[in-house]
């Protein structure tokens, strides 16, 4: 089961003939993603790892059946490879560039809520469905890092993710669907959003989030599971709790706004709707088989 990805479901790379795109192209297909088509303006007739290239998704569509987009374009480009694929059509989108204009984020997250899209990121790692199918940057080969379980994860980290995932392989645990939320200001699909669709997974069992000081989504999470809206157990590692308060921290999404985006504000809107909260990754495991067990 998938909450997002499945091992069949046709795929479209945009900006395949670039060097990331040609490179996690070969290691996607590879892990068994299903890619049908890629597209390069002005490269239509040539191919990548025997995927033909197209020089619009438009074009690529009306060879293919695609239902699921991955943009390894230029920050700013992003805003255009959204549009390209939502206006075709495609409903499942994954974006990865850093740097994305917040203007045009704003732009991607109000045409992707007018549409009824899920497009993971930007500047994230991705996501996966452990076992059948990668779209972005994740490891998934390293066996000690990823493999086939019931717990769902989100992200707003990439190294720590690979972190915390290799700590749950460790301990006997597996991942389901692994999401890459990201870590910009206004990501185009926020982390509630996404812990419904890990919800309705009859696969995933439990859920761990790796957060960051900054934004809110983690305090979000803690609403939703107050409201009923998540019911599966649950525990978290938020980094930054070593970040000095009175420093400007570089990330884009390290913003602090009044009580809220502190490390310690989250971890106590977590645990006070019973979502373990761990102090570093090697501990994860141990939060949420504490979590499990307090559902029982």
């Amino acid at each position: 089961m998938s909450a997002f990805v499945f091992a069949d479901t046709p795929v479209v790379i945009q900006g395949i003939t670039g060097r990331e795109g040609m490179f996690w192209t070969k290691h996607m297909k590879a892990y068994g993603t299903n890619i049908v088509a890629g597209v390069t303006p002005g490269k239509s007739g040539e191919s990548v790892e025997g995927i033909p290239v197209y020089d619009t998704v438009n074009e690529a569509m009306r060879h293919h059946t695609i239902e699921l987009s991955v943009a390894f374009v230029p920050a700013a480009g992003v805003k255009d490879a959204v549009f390209e694929s939502l206006d075709a059509g495609i409903r499942k989108m994954v974006t990865l560039a850093d740097g994305i204009p917040l203007h045009d984020q704003m732009e991607i997250r109000s045409h992707v809520l007018d549409v009824g899209a899920t497009v993971i990121g930007a500047n994230c790692a991705g996501t996966a469905t452990i076992g059948e199918a990668m779209l972005g940057f994740l490891p998934v080969w390293l066996d000690y890092v990823y493999k086939p379980g019931n717990v769902g994860v989100i992200t707003r980290s990439g190294s720590l993710t690979n972190e915390t995932t290799s700590h749950l392989v460790a301990a006997g645990m597996g991942m389901t669907t692994v999401f890459g939320v990201g870590g910009d200001p206004v990501p185009a699909t926020r982390m509630t959003e996404v812990m419904k669709l890990l919800e309705e997974d009859p696969q995933t069992e439990a859920l761990v989030i790796v957060g960051e000081l900054g934004g809110t989504m983690e305090e979000e999470a803690a609403q939703l599971i107050e409201s009923g809206g998540f019911t599966k157990p649950a525990a978290a590692f938020i980094s930054g709790a070593s970040a000095p308060p009175e420093k400007k921290m570089g990330h884009t999404g390290a913003i602090i706004m009044g009580n809220k985006g502190t490390v310690k504000g989250k971890v106590e809107a977590l645990e006070s709707v019973g979502v373990r909260c761990a102090p570093r990754p090697s501990l994860v495991p141990e939060a949420l088989r504490e979590s499990i067990k307090a559902k029982l």
